[in-house]
């Protein structure tokens, strides 16, 4: 998890749970547990006031950013986590990250010193925060299982479940609970890639009839916890 910088295509996949079963019975035999199989992954974005990010993100324009911070389970403030810089033009995502002890963050987003860290892309997530005035806005939380191709290491299918979100107590340190956005036990699949999905994914997608979606955690969180969208 100690990569800074990504370049990909993200397609997404809202899965039921008889989808789930019956995809990765499968794909078992193409697949493998990716370097890390499970995690809690825990975030909390960044937006103005108005939400401006999420609001522009919800238009699906060809160019759209977010700003998060990333831990890998929940952190104390000397385990190290991620502050991201997200943009996404015409479908290909482009993430670059600094990892630092979360104490640092706070210093950071506090005093406005930098920690150190690559300046270069510490500089990218610098303008954005002066730029938009950005503050903590939503914690979101998930279930995360990873794999990758056998014969591409690089192909790697995401399973995220039990999506979980709060609007106050914007702290890593304290917990992953909140609110579940799904309640049906459905599955969020992500799949990553540069290059063109194998045939055999390509065959079982359209056997299962699954079909990818535009689908934004933030987003939908954003419609029932903030804007209270189907109440």
């Amino acid at each position: 998890m100690d990569k800074t910088v990504f370049r990909r295509v993200e397609k997404k996949y809202l899965l039921t749970k008889e989808q789930y079963e019956k995809l990765i019975e499968s794909i078992k035999e193409y697949i493998e547990i990716d370097t890390y199989d499970y995690s809690v992954i825990c975030n909390i974005y960044f937006d103005t006031d108005d939400y401006i990010l999420v609001n522009r993100s919800l238009l699906k324009p060809i160019y759209k950013e977010k700003i998060r911070l990333r831990s890998y389970g929940i952190p104390n403030k000397d385990s190290n986590v991620f502050l991201e810089i997200k943009k996404k033009y015409k479908g290909v995502v482009n993430k670059r990250r600094i990892s630092i002890p979360l104490k640092e963050i706070y210093k950071y987003l506090n005093t406005g010193i930098y920690p150190k860290c690559n300046k270069q892309i510490m500089n990218e997530i610098d303008y954005c925060f002066k730029f938009y005035n950005l503050k903590p806005k939503v914690f979101i939380a998930y279930d995360r299982h990873s794999y990758r191709g056998i014969d591409n290491k690089e192909f790697r299918i995401t399973f995220d479940q039990n999506i979980r979100s709060r609007t106050t107590d914007l702290y890593l340190e304290n917990g992953d609970q909140g609110n579940s956005l799904f309640k049906n036990g459905e599955y969020l699949m992500e799949v990553k890639t540069l290059d063109s999905y194998p045939l055999w994914f390509v065959k079982i997608l359209s056997k299962l009839k699954i079909y990818p979606t535009s689908f934004s955690k933030y987003g939908n969180v954003y419609k029932q916890e903030i804007l209270k969208i189907g109440e």
